[in-house]
């Protein structure tokens, strides 16, 4: 089991794949992980999804719910409001290698994001009877996932953003990695050897590191991809196979609601139950 005494700081949904994200007080689950996380994903016309890798200006568009409609704001743009009722078109999206149904978000939504990214794009939202599933090689049968990579959560915790830091000329913050979910009291890096954790009453595997890309090099309030830090560190000291880590993806195995504040335990072996 865990030792520290380890609470839960930090919880972010993302409405919108690689847009700004939204910090919470609380939050409830369902299959795909937080409702509403990654429901929405801009894509190319094409029907390939984009993200701040090649569209860092995406960190500048801050959605937020109305209900269930969706609201788009930005830097020199007027709100709009997108209808999650609204009957549009649906079709095949791709992320990744999955091929996913979706229901496009219209014409004006894909104008606005289109004058304001400088590129022609549409809005889409997953198809609510449409199953995503997580890689198998890591879930179990039936986990699902909405347009994040590849898992329901990512967790990072503040010990080991401070280690991180205490290698950088210019320390960055934690919207840099997009996380879900953030952790206080733990050691740095210690998420690299838990099994699985709870936190409240929600029980999570943690499944596999998280390599990162250069959507960490983005200054998440400009948009602006101004230096190769923090990933070049990351490389130097954090680097696998894989790439750069940092962070846990994490897979939920109950439903429940997540508050600020809540406890954290779990085990480093396969007996966490």
């Amino acid at each position: 089991m865990l030792g520290a005494d380890i609470r839960l700081t930090g919880l972010y949904v993302y409405p919108i794949k690689s847009c700004r994200g939204i910090p919470l007080q609380e939050a409830a689950l369902g299959a795909r992980g937080i409702r509403g996380d990654r429901l929405w994903m801009i894509v190319r016309p094409d029907g390939t999804f984009v993200t701040q890798r090649e569209l860092p200006r995406l960190a500048l568009v801050a959605p937020s719910f109305r209900g269930d409609d969706l609201v788009l704001e930005a830097p020199g743009m007027g709100p709009i409001v997108v209808s999650a009722a609204a009957g549009g078109t649906t079709g095949e999206v791709i992320v990744w290698r999955d091929r996913c149904r979706a229901v496009d978000g219209g014409a004006e939504a894909a104008a606005w994001l289109g004058d304001f990214l400088g590129t022609p794009c549409r809005l889409v939202r997953m198809a609510d009877d449409f199953e995503r599933q997580v890689d198998p090689s890591y879930a179990h049968p039936g986990d699902q996932v909405g347009f994040a990579d590849g898992y329901p959560f990512l967790l990072a915790t503040e010990a080991s953003l401070a280690d991180l830091n205490s290698h950088l000329a210019e320390p960055v913050p934690m919207n840099r990695f997009r996380p879900n979910l953030v952790l206080a009291g733990s050691a740095p890096f210690d998420e690299d050897g838990w099994k699985g954790i709870r936190i409240g009453e929600v029980r999570f595997r943690v499944v596999k590191p998280c390599a990162r890309c250069v959507t960490t090099t983005v200054t998440q309030e400009t948009g602006i991809r101004a230096s190769t830090e923090p990933l070049a560190t990351l490389a130097a000291y954090r680097r696998s196979e894989r790439g750069a880590l940092f962070g846990q993806n994490l897979i939920h195995d109950s439903l429940g609601v997540l508050r600020i504040g809540d406890s954290v335990e779990g085990y480093r072996n396969d007996s966490f139950r």
